[in-house]
């Protein structure tokens, strides 16, 4: 198949590069002439403008838009609806607020055009690893765009299939769901992005315990020193604790054991703010969750050893770096 890339940051030239590597023909633009030009010498085909891009692809066509949210992906989609014809799928592959996608569904479904929201998950090891695809939209696109999301997506793996599972759809142990209509992709992936803020957080506070254990706080005969960096290799194997984060630390601690290089500034990229707002608008409680955005704030005015490990797995997974 073919398909159109719009963004080729961090994301979305892997995104671009994943497809070309299982056979497909991907068509890509960004305002950085410098990223088009990496790609096309990789195989893409390179164009100049969106106009260029929706010209070089074939009805019915998909343009996936990969650009952070806000203005940039609002203009991008906007441009696309003058340009793309009906039966064409236009793609939100960013992490936008999944109310948006309601709205632009609907003006795009005017035009005939349909809309996929899609949450992407797998940051800058998505090209060796796949992306976990969390995908909003009627069911005809999608199921024309599957071997697009196949490839895409990390496969089964040597995970084992879970039980009682055998007559659900095949594609979701591959790493990819239709979570239903607009929206619904991007909700879950806030959601998404919700639990890994507090996962995130609670692994970040045991470790400062662990910092900690040596406390002039404590009586003498109490304080115990412990290597944070090789009790995390530990956990690694058989904890119940295991996690793709988990990695990511102890990779982090055996670099810089101090995780000197981290300023500990946590930021924070909207999801986190989204989902503790639909809590409040669903009346749901969400404490761990709330705490672990507040945490985040609290981190910009007085930092320790956790909020260190925090942005040593923000750079980890997402090659996030916040200054110093």
């Amino acid at each position: 198949m073919e398909i159109g890339i719009v963004g080729l940051g961090r994301m979305g030239g892997n995104i671009a590069r994943r497809l070309m590597q299982a056979g497909h023909r991907a068509v890509v633009w960004d305002k950085d002439a410098a990223a088009v030009a990496a790609l096309t010498a990789e195989g893409a085909v390179g164009v100049a403008d969106l106009a260029g891009l929706v010209a070089a692809l074939s009805a019915p066509r998909a343009v996936w838009v990969m650009l952070p949210h806000g203005v940039p992906t609002e203009d991008a989609l906007e441009q696309l609806g003058g340009l793309l014809a009906p039966g064409d799928t236009a793609i939100d592959g960013g992490n936008t607020h999944w109310k948006d996608d309601i709205r632009r569904a609907k003006a795009l479904g005017a035009k005939g055009v349909d809309y996929l929201d899609i949450g992407t998950s797998g940051g800058v090891w998505g090209l060796k690893r796949g992306y976990c695809l969390m995908i909003g939209g009627k069911p005809a696109p999608v199921a024309r765009l599957a071997p697009i999301f196949t490839a895409l997506a990390p496969g089964r793996g040597d995970i084992p299939a879970t039980r009682l599972r055998e007559d659900r759809p095949t594609n979701i142990e591959e790493g990819w769901i239709h979570c239903g209509d607009h929206g619904a992709g991007h909700l879950v992936k806030m959601v998404h992005n919700g639990i890994e803020y507090g996962m995130m957080q609670a692994l970040a506070e045991g470790l400062d315990l662990l910092r900690h254990a040596d406390s002039p706080e404590l009586p003498e005969d109490q304080r115990l020193s412990v290597d944070i960096a090789d009790v995390t290799e530990a956990w690694r194997r058989g904890s119940v604790i295991t996690s793709w984060l988990l990695d990511l630390t102890a990779s982090a601690l055996a670099q810089d054991p101090d995780l000197a290089q981290y300023s500990g500034k946590v930021g924070d990229s909207g999801e986190g703010r989204w989902t503790v707002q639909q809590a409040v608008e669903t009346a749901v409680a969400a404490p761990v969750l709330t705490a672990a955005l507040y945490a985040r704030f609290r981190s910009r005015d007085q930092v320790n050893f956790g909020d260190r490990a925090l942005s040593a797995m923000r750079h980890g997974f997402g090659g996030h770096l916040e200054p110093k």
